[in-house]
């Protein structure tokens, strides 16, 4: 524990509070699973394979990793994951996490349904924050080329009226509803665009007080110069900064992009150096509260002690409505368990959407947990040293 806060993420019994001994134990072999880099490409490659040529395999999927990484197929199924964190005083952010096939008909469809999941936020105290992408709402080749200052055509143009108009109408019905909401963040190519259009959001409906929150990905170099000025712009102009701070989904990606269209990589040159930028971050944010609400959006554990004992020093009680921890469901509840045990705001990333549909976002997961440096070790000991402690309890 850091002799410095009031929460040990070491304390296993809160961590899995909420689990059965069989719930443990089918989490052992999930992360034992999950903890082999060969196992998890080999079986994300069988599953893959096998959705694509239609094989029954659902049934496989659906109690194993899609139950413990997700709510369920529906809004409804999600209820069960939604009650089960509330029980813990952990909040419930409902993630559709289907990737639209790019034409209208798809982003109308994705427009009403993050509309439910506002509804379902509206309705239930224990949903604190809907979350959408931008590029489940517009074209992502209409994005880049207004980022590149290409001119539309009138058929775009008018494409891209369309979308805008359906982020102001999910926008909307968060500021009529009192729901926060979260505007992720994506690739540097396009994420230009997709600030402006949260400004406007923001200066739309955060005259108040927070509804709008834009992401900040720290692993690039510059996010902490944009949320300086985003702070800047927001006193100046009268409204209220949300910034959800991550370090970042695309590394690959963009360092890959980088390379091959010649220009310098948008990322941080070493982990240390997000490191730094994100808790700086987090030093900017708890500085300006008068005009910034934020969320801590992240896994790491000393990230997560650092703002404790930065609410601590500036005497900033554990549920200030301003601030917030985030994790991904079933994933590090050493953290959410113990912070919201503690008194601190706490929520999780619930993903749902259908089995076949989520699938790309489940095996973003596997990877993810493999390639992070201990992360997957990490909570496949965590869970094992929770298995000891009741065995030893028992006896």
């Amino acid at each position: 524990m850091n002799s410095t806060t009031n929460v040990s993420f070491d304390d296993t019994a809160v961590a899995f509070s909420s689990k059965s001994d069989a719930e443990l134990y089918k989490m052992y072999l999930l992360f034992k699973a999950m903890n082999s880099n060969a196992f998890v490409k080999v079986g994300g490659t069988l599953l893959n394979t096998a959705l694509n040529l239609h094989l029954p395999v659902k049934f496989l999927i659906k109690p194993t990793i899609f139950n413990h990484f997700c709510g369920g197929e529906t809004v409804q199924e999600s209820d069960r994951a939604i009650e089960e964190l509330a029980k813990f005083n952990i909040g419930t952010i409902l993630d559709y996490s289907v990737e639209g096939e790019g034409d209208e008909k798809s982003f109308d469809a994705t427009r009403d349904e993050l509309l439910r999941t506002v509804e379902k936020a509206h309705d239930n105290q224990h949903v604190p924050f809907a979350v959408f992408k931008i590029t489940g709402l517009i074209d992502i080749h209409l994005l880049e080329k207004i980022q590149k200052r290409q001119e539309l055509s009138v058929d775009e143009r008018a494409a891209y009226e369309r979308g805008r108009d359906r982020v102001n109408t999910i926008c909307k019905r968060c500021y009529e509803s009192d729901v926060r909401v979260f505007i992720d963040a994506e690739e540097s190519w396009i994420q230009e665009t997709i600030d402006n259009l949260v400004y406007e959001m923001m200066e739309l409906y955060n005259k108040e007080k927070t509804n709008i929150y834009n992401t900040y990905q720290l692993y690039r170099h510059d996010r902490l110069e944009v949320l300086q000025r985003d702070y800047a712009n927001a006193v100046k102009r009268g409204y209220y900064l949300g910034a959800k701070l991550v370090r970042g989904a695309y590394m690959e990606k963009e360092r890959k992009r980088a390379q091959q269209e010649g220009y310098p990589s948008p990322i941080n040159p070493t982990k240390e150096a997000t490191d730094e930028l994100f808790n700086e971050s987090l030093r900017f944010c708890i500085e300006h509260l008068d005009h910034i609400a934020f969320c801590n959006g992240t896994h790491n554990e000393e990230s997560c002690y650092l703002l404790v004992q930065l609410m601590a020093e500036h005497n900033i009680a554990p549920n200030d409505e301003r601030i917030y921890f985030a994790q991904l469901y079933g994933m590090s509840d050493n953290l959410s368990y113990n912070l919201a045990y503690a008194g601190y705001n706490v929520a999780k990333y619930v993903p749902y959407g259908p089995v076949e549909a989520v699938m790309p976002y489940l095996l973003r997961r596997a990877n993810e947990n493999t390639a992070i440096a201990g992360q997957s070790s990490r909570e496949y000991g965590l869970i094992m040293s929770e298995i000891e402690r009741r065995r030893q309890a028992r006896q």
